[in-house]
């Protein structure tokens, strides 16, 4: 029960981690079939034990993989030899599932119109924790969000973190001081509704105001994918197409035209003390 009232600890506080079991043991190992341990986006041990040395240290540089990648992975460890193994010649193999358990990102909207109503919506569908921050926003409006703040320009309770995806849609007010909000944090993904001539006109505001171009750079101005978008709909459409997309990895290219040959292959190499044997 420790260990289980641990990880929901860890989930209330928003912090990833993954989770590893040993599946399966052949020959001599330090560890059992079901061993489990707890370990944190740094790779560090919170709780629990998947063996000694070596072992443990390659468990632990997978998880941090894992956790960024956000993905599971079987692996197995090669302790039968000290050259080709994990460097201990313990003469056994193990196999160790490695799950991670990353918070829901958070999609922050700052405005209220219908391209706003219909972002929400579809950052709902896509699993992201949404928040809407607008005076005009409320419950009629965006009935399944999270969170509402309906305050003019209100930052106190709208924090922004590295897993935050945030799109400015205040119909022109106030979007300069989101935009330097937005700048100064760590944000995954800032961006601007608006027209490229409006888009334009704030970035040189905010220039001239001494924002570093490389902040500025920062910013999806227009926002959103190329996609003909003419209605709100649409081009609430695009701007998620663009967040999953920058979050997956994704190239934006049509699915026809992107090679086998550009998809990342799992490791199977024998003599790699690290087997990928899948991922999911």
């Amino acid at each position: 029960m420790d260990f289980f009232s641990k990880a929901a600890e860890l989930s209330s506080r928003r912090e990833a981690f993954a989770v590893a079991t040993i599946v399966r043991k052949q020959g001599s190992s330090s560890a059992k079939t079901g061993s489990k341990a707890l370990i944190d986006s740094r790779g560090k041990i919170l709780m629990g034990w998947v063996g000694g040395g070596c072992a443990e240290s390659a468990v632990r540089s997978e998880a941090i993989r894992c956790i960024q990648a956000e993905k599971p992975v079987m692996i197995t460890l090669n302790m039968q030899d000290e050259v080709l193994g994990v460097g201990m010649p313990c003469g056994g193999m193990m196999d160790v599932y490695i799950e991670p358990v990353v918070p829901r990102p958070e999609l922050l909207i700052a405005g209220h119109g219908r391209i706003a109503q219909v972002l929400a919506g579809l950052g709902q569908l896509m699993n992201f924790s949404v928040t809407v921050n607008d005076p005009s926003a409320d419950r009629e409006s965006f009935p399944e969000v999270d969170r509402i703040v309906a305050r003019d320009f209100d930052l106190t309770e709208t924090p922004i973190r590295a897993s935050t995806f945030v799109v400015i849609a205040t119909l022109h007010k106030n979007d300069h001081l989101w935009l330097r909000r937005a700048m100064e944090s760590d944000a995954a993904y800032i961006a601007l509704i608006a027209s490229s001539h409006r888009a334009g006109l704030v970035l040189d505001y905010l220039h001239a105001e001494g924002v570093p171009k490389e902040k500025l750079d920062r910013v999806w101005a227009p926002a959103g994918l190329d996609l003909g978008a003419a209605t709100p709909e649409e081009i609430a459409l695009s701007v998620i197409s663009q967040i999953v997309s920058l979050r997956r990895g994704g190239s934006g290219k049509p699915m026809k035209d992107v090679k086998k040959s550009e998809r990342p292959a799992a490791v199977e190499d024998p003599s790699n003390p690290v087997i990928r044997r899948c991922e999911t």
